[in-house]
């Protein structure tokens, strides 16, 4: 098994704020209804150069992670990447040659890079990807998105078997009225690649943590420790946790992952960064729960990097704070950001953090 890795989601934040090298670093989107207004020759040439970029920008990416040490070589690519795949505006454009050339040959680079510097990597479909549910037209396209993830790692050479490197596609559980049987019974209608890549992870709502286990035996678990806290109104699970074991089991061999983030600084203005925040308390002093399910900027609470990085040592962890690379920078530091005369967690670059 691989040693522990911490890792940042989508996108790379530039510490100095540079926007030149961010907007380098970083993958761009279009909307379905700005490539409708182009006749099809400008849409497939604007797909191609956004498309081209991306896939620079990926490999930037991983280039950037390559060169950090290996603790830190853990990325969540952006769904984004190829913008419009499955879109009947844009589907076609994917089936051409110069389109199809150029995409087989960056996730083949990209891939590349990544093996060779052991660097791990996932992606995590939109909320409105749900295999949990009631109506057939969500669960058409859920599979299509589904597929069209699988279509990216099987790209990076990261398809085949099961979670390859620890590779992986992440989705919520879905619908509550769906319940898990739902989710278990949509998995036929996926392909082997993706079935092989597939993961499920708790959220604040619908499926919590005990909700997820029985599916367990189907696909690995991934806990998201943030999700958890607000769910069950403030437990913090510890490491040695009986259900911990069993989500490591669901993973069959592979080196688990799990998610974290802290309460955003904005809900907690003027919190010691000394002090973990205590659900019931500020609940009862008037904050609403529902506010306290926002991500962080930074890993600004000191207190909670101590406990987070005790789970390293069964999961590598991705942190979803809106810091990126930045917030992943505080915890192998092992504490928050310095105040230096801001608020705390408050980060100078925030205005760049999309």
């Amino acid at each position: 098994m691989r040693a522990p890795r911490l890792g940042f989601c989508c996108k790379w934040v530039a510490p100095d704020g540079d926007p030149a090298s961010q907007k380098a670093m970083n993958q761009t989107d279009t909307t379905i209804a700005a490539l409708a207004r182009r006749d099809p020759l400008e849409r497939m040439a604007r797909l191609l150069e956004i498309v081209r970029h991306n896939l620079e920008a990926l490999e930037r990416q991983l280039r950037w992670l390559a060169a950090r040490p290996e603790g830190e070589r853990l990325m969540r690519i952006v769904s984004s990447l190829l913008p419009a795949y499955n879109h009947a505006t844009a589907a076609w454009v994917y089936r051409e040659p110069d389109m199809r050339r150029l995409v087989e040959d960056g996730l083949g680079r990209a891939g590349a890079i990544a093996k060779a510097a052991g660097i791990r990597l996932g992606m995590h479909p939109s909320q409105f990807c749900v295999l949990a549910t009631a109506r057939p037209e969500v669960l058409a396209n859920s599979v299509r998105e589904l597929e069209y993830h699988g279509d990216v790692m099987r790209g990076l050479g990261l398809a085949g078997g099961w979670h390859p490197l620890g590779a992986h596609v992440n989705v919520h559980g879905g619908a509550r009225a769906a319940g898990v049987e739902g989710f278990r019974a949509a998995l036929p209608r996926l392909s082997e690649d993706v079935r092989g890549l597939l993961t499920v992870e708790n959220d604040e709502v619908s499926f919590g943590l005990d909700d997820l286990l029985p599916l367990a035996d189907d696909l690995p678990v991934v806990l998201d420790l943030h999700h958890h806290w607000v769910r069950t109104k403030g437990e913090r699970i510890d490491p040695d946790d009986p259900r911990i074991a069993r989500i490591g089991d669901s993973w069959r061999g592979v080196r688990p992952l799990a998610h974290v983030s802290q309460p955003a600084e904005s809900v907690l203005a003027g919190h010691d960064p000394d002090l973990p925040p205590d659900f019931a308390a500020l609940v009862a002093g008037g904050t609403r729960p529902r506010d306290l399910r926002l991500h962080s900027v930074r890993m600004w609470n000191r207190p909670l990097n101590a406990w987070t990085l005790g789970h390293l040592a069964w999961a590598d962890l991705e942190v979803e704070a809106k810091g990126k690379n930045l917030a992943v920078a505080d915890l192998v530091a092992g504490a928050g950001p310095p105040v230096g005369g801001r608020r705390a967690g408050e980060d100078p670059t925030r205005r760049s953090i999309g």
